[in-house]
């Protein structure tokens, strides 16, 4: 019961958060959107500061949650990540919003601070230890899974601005990582890994990687000394 309790406080927290922003945030606001005195609340959290380290703590825990992937092929881990990390904001729910609330006052609180930056490592290994899978299985072209990982968590982290701030769709931001990872990788979720697979193999016989078009990740190919395209790798 008194974890039930727990819950539902941290869950009004959310509710509030979203609705009255981190600086109108109050006990009693809390309150009135868990359907309790405040004195209940305070049995449970001693201070505010206290019930927003564990409404953080809730909320990167299911975030990180979300990014989890049991799968031990690195392409199917990658795309659960993108899935995670884009249907949070398609479906517009809470947690969006109160994860830009809460990163608004990292500068200024510590533990928040300590806290992003423990998930942005937890999202940065995600990427990395599936990008050098994929290289060592030979999914992906050779690259740096550390670069390719910071390069796609930072623009993740820019795309929440414009989500939240502009209303901007998630899929823009999600169609120019694909594109980022087609180009790194010669990959993207929904291309044809034997199409690409047999164009890596070629790169030392005077073959171009392949270039996916992003609109509808068609795969074409060039060769070096005539310039001809295929739509798919020539017989000779």
């Amino acid at each position: 019961m008194e974890t039930e309790t727990t819950d539902e406080i941290i869950a009004a927290t959310g509710r509030a958060m979203c609705g009255y922003g981190y600086a109108d945030l109050t006990m009693q606001r809390i309150a009135e959107e868990a359907s309790m005195t405040t004195a209940a609340i305070h049995y449970h959290f001693d201070t505010k500061a206290e019930l927003l380290n564990a409404f953080l703590d809730d909320l990167i825990d299911r975030f990180e949650a979300r990014l989890a992937s049991d799968a031990e092929d690195p392409r199917e881990r990658l795309e659960t990540f993108l899935n995670a990390v884009f249907n949070v904001s398609q479906n517009g729910d809470d947690l969006s919003v109160a994860l830009m609330e809460m990163k608004g006052q990292a500068p200024h609180q510590d533990a928040f601070r300590k806290r992003f930056l423990a998930l942005d490592e937890v999202m940065r290994s995600v990427v990395a230890t599936a990008v050098s899978d994929g290289i060592e299985a030979g999914y992906f072209e050779d690259s740096d899974p550390n670069a390719v990982a910071r390069h796609v968590v930072t623009t993740i982290n820019g795309a929440h601005v414009r989500t939240v701030t502009l209303g901007e769709g998630s899929d823009v931001t999600r169609t120019v990582i694909e594109g980022y990872l087609q180009l790194q990788l010669g990959w993207a979720p929904g291309s044809d890994s034997e199409v690409v697979a047999w164009a890596c193999s070629r790169v030392k016989r005077n073959w171009i990687s392949p270039r996916v078009a992003l609109s509808s990740h068609s795969c074409s190919f060039r060769c070096r000394s005539s310039s001809r395209t295929w739509c798919r790798p020539p017989t000779t």
